[in-house]
């Protein structure tokens, strides 16, 4: 039997209950392993990610700042580390400090390639990553540490990185104090790989909070792992005829509009217009809509490199500025949990709540009812959402004067879902997606 002890990591507040004895190593460990501290990872930035957004640091172009994070990197895991913490400890947008980051580093290509690889991948993976790290410390880590123990158990147990390189050049991450105890703890995890390990649970293996991990598996029922596991995958990158680069499940909901030469559509939630533009591009007469001016901007841009006349306005679509009947199509892309698209928002699945879906639903009904009176008599209302939840589809009732489309897409790989149709993020390496397609009758 080895004499190794498990590291304990740098000092923190274990102090026990008043009242309760302290725990010793055995049950500390076990107690990191087998509880739920880590539903989230041990950095949860909830209170700090649900601050308003003017607290946010933004520049002129209102992205996440970058000023906290040191520019001219030489180094991906130097970078990746430092734009983790940010996201981990203060709550930024992945997308939105990455970006910047790479944009003021150094970095050859393809270490940008391997940055971004290990930022995506790290968050996505953040909770498995814990739990791969807390069979061998016997207390948690204090923050800055565990981002740093995160960023190597990524790179051992899941992006197939040598096991010398990983241990090595991250541990040269770690201040002084700390090194020796985030080399045995990562040699610890390079020498017992992950396909011998007893996960504390399936959640935890597949890196989800418990709560969505619980309703995932009750709307998908058989479907669920996968779905999961398909998420944990970087997305695959797909482009229209026109080189506009978008999701194939999105570029089929906008085929759903079926809109053509001569034909009025509105797109109420446009942003950043992929749908919009997709539409344009087929002859119909587009018009697009968001409510926040940035991102109706964004489309108005996007609608300019692909050489389209696009009127884009800024509107609230639960109060739309139009007169009844005026279009012959209308599309509600409308906000949802993204609980289809977790593999493209690496970070969402630690930011969203379970009452969110209920707040997004209630939502998405009243754009129903606001935008379903701007349908012409014969002309069709279409809703979808990249979300895979029944709450926020087909549970919603149907516009008054209209009745459900219910024939089969003409593209796109679709399960009937209901009185409208899904795809599942395993189906055709999509985002997750709900279709459903309404008629006005009178």
């Amino acid at each position: 039997m080895s004499d190794w002890n498990a590291p304990t990591g740098p000092p923190v507040d274990d102090t026990a209950p008043p009242g309760t004895t302290p725990l010793n190593r055995k049950q500390r460990r076990a107690a990191l392993q087998h509880n739920d501290w880590n539903n989230r990872g041990r950095t949860d930035p909830e209170a700090r990610a649900r601050r308003s957004a003017s607290a946010e640091p933004r520049s002129s172009s209102g992205r996440l700042g970058s000023d906290d994070l040191a520019t001219g990197h030489t180094s991906a895991r130097r970078l990746a580390l430092d734009v983790l913490r940010r996201i981990e400890h203060d709550g930024a947008y992945a997308n939105l400090v990455l970006g910047p980051a790479l944009t003021a580093s150094n970095l050859t290509d393809q270490d940008r390639r391997f940055a971004t690889e290990l930022v995506y991948g790290s968050t996505r993976m953040r909770r498995a990553c814990d739990a791969v790290v807390d069979r061998f410390v016997n207390q948690p880590p204090d923050d800055e540490t565990r981002s740093i123990l995160r960023l190597g158990a990524y790179q051992l147990a899941f992006a197939g990185v040598p096991a010398h390189a990983a241990v090595s050049e991250t541990v040269e991450l770690s201040p002084g104090k700390t090194r020796g105890f985030v080399n045995a703890v990562l040699r610890r995890v390079a020498d017992n790989p992950i396909e011998s390990m007893t996960w504390p649970s399936e959640a935890s293996r597949l890196s989800y909070p418990n709560w969505m991990f619980d309703r995932l598996t009750t709307e998908l029922g058989t479907d669920a792992v996968d779905a999961m596991e398909r998420m944990n995958a970087a997305p695959s990158v797909t482009a229209r005829s026109d080189g506009y680069v978008q999701d194939a499940s999105s570029q089929w909901v906008a085929a759903a509009v079926v809109g053509g030469p001569g034909e009025r559509v509105l797109d109420v939630c446009a942003a950043p217009g992929g749908k919009a533009t997709a539409i344009a591009v087929d002859g119909a007469t587009v018009i697009a809509a968001d409510m926040r001016h940035r991102r109706a901007m964004l489309v108005s841009e996007n609608a300019a490199k692909l050489d389209l006349e696009l009127p884009v306005l800024t509107a609230d679509a639960t109060a739309p500025p139009f007169r009844s009947a005026r279009f012959d199509a209308v599309l509600v892309d409308a906000p949802c949990s993204g609980l289809g698209a977790l593999r493209r928002r690496p970070d969402a699945r630690w930011r969203i709540e379970a009452s969110d879906i209920s707040e997004l639903a209630d939502l998405q009904r009243r754009l129903l009812a606001a935008t379903a009176p701007l349908v012409r008599i014969g002309g069709r209302l279409v809703y979808s959402v990249c979300t895979i939840t029944a709450e926020e589809s087909i549970d919603h009732p149907t516009p008054l004067g209209f009745e459900i489309d219910d024939t089969e897409p003409a593209v796109g790989v679709w399960r009937r879902f209901g009185h409208g149709w899904r795809v599942l993020p395993q189906d055709a390496d999509t985002d997750g997606m709900v279709l459903i397609r309404y008629r006005r009758t009178s």
